[in-house]
């Protein structure tokens, strides 16, 4: 067949060519395109390079004419449709090769067919088609061949497109059109089509490069198109069961544009704030993407591989989220309380063949779903599978990547979840520790992975176990000169060394307080810290204090303090040091006091266990000097001893406060009336009854058993009102009637599951009952 096709190839080279001819082309390339090899490629090289060459020259013709005849118009649908299916074909076809044949030789062929562009008359004429599908090639190439961005040829066809197209005025009427609300099917034109898709197509490859783009700048095209952009979301978002096929095509390869800008070929999403022209547009261009991505027929039509709209679209719009949940302030918690993008996103990870919408997917989880949740979505397992599955393959690939993902893209994408407490057992259980270790010494990201998984003690056996890498990390901590570097090495070894536990208190208190923060939050926290001190208090923040081992100048400060401010936020909770200081303060028995700083976010995970039966000052809520006054009044409150919340033996770190939550609900005593404080605190916690917590801090199991049964005899409207008044009286809060319903639902199972008939023999029950009727 090579032989037959080789012969047919040779006569491109006669003029004229009969229709015979490009007809037995076309069949022996349909033949081919069923059933791609790398056999025949290599075999049939020469012609394929002939014919692909030929191509091009008929397409910078000055005269289309032939487009006319249906033979010719069949050979190039049928070399277009072969050449996609070489891009995407992974039979051992060398990416050269595939370059040899797609990529023009020269620049001229591509001025030639411009030239021609600019003189079509007709906005329908099927040339513009044609040319369009050649260059959406060139587009899908590069994307799965980023290393060929740099050829002199398709650098000059971006630059083109983008001093020509992308900045014309027609681009900016094309994107006018569709902010309509009512947008009519004739203005999808194919030279309509050609400025929205293709050229924003191309130059989206030559944006996401490493190359010198000037003069072009993704603040400037943001600023250009941005708002447009978001208009058009604003406006259509709602009604994405009712677009055209056009239409569908149009907002993928905007949004993939812009989404690209956002990057401009960085690491970090660098101009995204440029995207953000007010909170309040912002979130509702969010939840227009989200009821863009939620429908149907779009996330089930996600391809194994980058070639349709829907893959695309999804592809860019999960890439945009996860960097604006990285990069604005806030977007979580306003995503996990005032959306519903989990669901869809949890659909979406589980259900997509193609591996970096899943990353993506997953990324998100857990940058918007608290610990709780996640461990109730019983995702973990299927997360860490799939992430170790794709680090593995890529570890152990020549290219260091999986799917064109790069090795540190994947680590990023792991570093947030690796904070999860469910993940961290699920890495010890499959005892993958040792992938972490092994990249660490290419890939420094590793290290703060390492360190965010120590705090699991399963993993810090696992870590003391190998003696290269703690000898290691005592060379390093001496001998790195990166400040940075060397803190994570302090990190790890302090979580892994157990001597700290036996540090002795210095004798000598310097401090009333100390504040414990994340660096996010400084603005506010400077605040916080300047009005205690005009206050009188001696506090000690990390301004300027901390020098050389940054653990142990925390060590000291949390030694020399009576009390503690943990200043909660996202950012405080994913902190790394930020933990290890609350643990450690939690450890030493010092006074804490909780004050919230994020709206929209609510503790979780070990936080949620540490803070889970204090008072709050809530900073969102109220006016600053109004909450300022209320951590005064609560820093000057004496501090409620509460007996043996957590036992911390002498000679041994923490069992994983942070895991109480869910492993004590399995351990707690099968009958109320056996339970202690910390029995009734892990329930309350673990069943994620935090303000009932905070409430009952000081019931054990006979009290709440009493107050069970107060409430079941007690008016349904009485007993509101006197818990309201408690509330409002005991933690300054009101009375969530949500809350109360699942306490009263959780208190009523456990009644069924253990019928309550005994009393405590002793004379205390009847000072029970008594004492804690005011709670009523």
């Amino acid at each position: 067949m090579e032989n037959k096709f080789d012969e047919l190839i040779s006569t491109l080279l006669i003029s004229p060519l009969s229709s015979d001819i490009l007809n037995q082309i076309t069949l022996a390339l349909q033949e081919q395109i069923n059933a791609l090899s790398s056999l025949f490629i290599s075999q049939s090289i020469q012609s394929l390079l002939i014919l692909e060459q030929w191509t091009w020259e008929l397409l910078s013709k000055e005269s289309h004419s032939w487009i006319e005849q249906t033979s010719y118009s069949n050979l190039l649908d049928k070399i277009t449709l072969f050449n996609h299916t070489l891009i995407f074909n992974t039979n051992d076809i060398e990416a050269d090769i595939k370059s040899s044949l797609l990529v023009p030789k020269t620049t001229k062929v591509i001025d030639e067919i411009f030239h021609k562009i600019e003189h079509v008359q007709d906005p329908n004429d099927p040339y513009l088609i044609l040319i369009s599908c050649w260059f959406d090639n060139l587009s899908y190439f590069v994307h799965e061949y980023t290393q060929f961005i740099g050829l002199p040829s398709i650098i000059h066809l971006c630059q083109h497109i983008g001093q020509h197209y992308i900045l014309s005025d027609q681009y900016k009427s094309y994107l006018t059109q569709l902010c309509q609300s009512k947008i009519s099917q004739t203005i999808f034109t194919a030279r309509q089509l050609f400025y929205i898709k293709t050229c924003s197509f191309l130059f989206r490859m030559y944006v996401c490069s490493k190359l010198d783009k000037s003069p072009f700048h993704g603040d400037d095209l943001l600023k250009r198109y941005g708002q447009d952009y978001i208009q058009i979301i604003l406006i259509h978002s709602h009604t994405v069961q009712l677009w055209s096929r056009e239409f569908l095509t149009c907002i993928t390869h905007l949004n993939d544009f812009l989404c690209a800008c956002c990057w401009w070929g960085n690491d970090d999403a660098t101009y995204i704030e440029e995207f953000v022209p007010s909170e309040q547009i912002f979130y509702e261009y969010i939840q227009g993407l989200i009821c863009i991505i939620s429908e149907k027929s779009i996330h089930e039509s996600i391809l194994s591989q980058w070639s349709n709209d829907e893959t695309i679209l999804i592809d860019s719009t999960l890439i945009f989220l996860l960097g604006a949940l990285k990069q604005i302030k806030d977007l979580s918690c306003f995503i996990r309380s005032e959306t519903m993008l989990s669901n869809v996103i949890l659909v979406i990870a589980q259900k997509s063949c193609y591996d970096r919408v899943s990353l993506c997917a997953y990324g998100i989880l857990a940058e918007i779903l608290s610990d709780e949740q996640l461990k109730e979505l019983k995702v973990t397992s299927n997360i860490s599978e799939f992430f170790f599955r794709i680090l593995e393959y890529a570890w152990k690939h020549p290219t260091q990547r999986c799917k064109r993902i790069p090795i540190p893209q994947l680590l990023l994408g792991f570093l947030t979840l690796s904070k999860n407490d469910a993940i961290q057992q699920k890495t010890a259980d499959s005892n993958k520790i040792s992938l972490f270790i092994e990249m660490c010494g290419q890939y420094p990201i590793a290290f703060k992975i390492i360190w965010a998984l120590s705090f699991n003690q399963d993993i810090q056996q696992q870590l003391r176990s190998n003696r290269t890498f703690m000898s290691k990390l005592n060379v390093l901590k001496e001998e790195c000169n990166n400040s940075k570097m060397r803190n994570i090495i302090f990190g790890i070894l302090w979580n892994l060394e157990l001597k700290y536990i036996d540090r002795s208190i210095s004798e000598t208190t310097m401090f009333d307080i100390m504040i414990s923060y994340s660096h996010k939050d400084e603005v506010l926290c400077k605040q916080i810290y300047e009005e205690l001190v005009k206050a009188g208090f001696r506090v000690w923040i990390d301004f300027d204090q901390m020098h050389g081992n940054v653990m142990d100048a925390m060590a000291q400060a949390i030694e020399r303090s009576n009390t503690i401010v943990i200043c909660m936020s996202e950012q405080y909770r994913r902190s790394n040091y930020c933990r290890a200081e609350a643990h450690y303060a939690f450890q030493r028995q010092l006074k804490i006091v909780p004050v919230l700083l994020q709206e929209h976010y609510e503790p979780d995970g070990w936080l949620l266990f540490l803070i889970g039966q204090l008072l709050y000052v809530d900073f969102t809520k109220h006016e600053f000097p109004r909450a300022i006054e209320l951590l005064i009044q609560e820093l000057e409150a004496p501090a409620i001893q509460l007996p043996e919340v957590v036992s911390v033996p002498p000679t041994t770190q923490d069992q994983n406060y942070n895991n109480v939550s869910s492993s004590c609900l399995s351990r707690l005593p099968e009958n109320i009336i056996d339970w202690k404080q910390t029995d009734v605190q892990s329930w309350l916690v673990g069943s994620n009854l935090r303000q009932m917590a905070r409430l009952l801090f000081d019931f054990d199991g006979p009290s709440l058993n009493s107050l069970r049964e107060l409430i079941a005899q007690c008016d349904l409207q009485q007993m509101l009102n006197l818990l309201q008044d408690d509330s409002q009286r005991r933690i300054r809060e009101n009375i969530s009637l949500l809350e109360v319903a699942r306490f009263r639902t959780l208190l009523s199972e456990r009644k069924q599951l253990n019928e309550v008939e005994q009393r405590p023999k002793n004379n205390d029950y009847k000072y029970n009952v008594f004492n804690y009727c005011e709670i009523m």
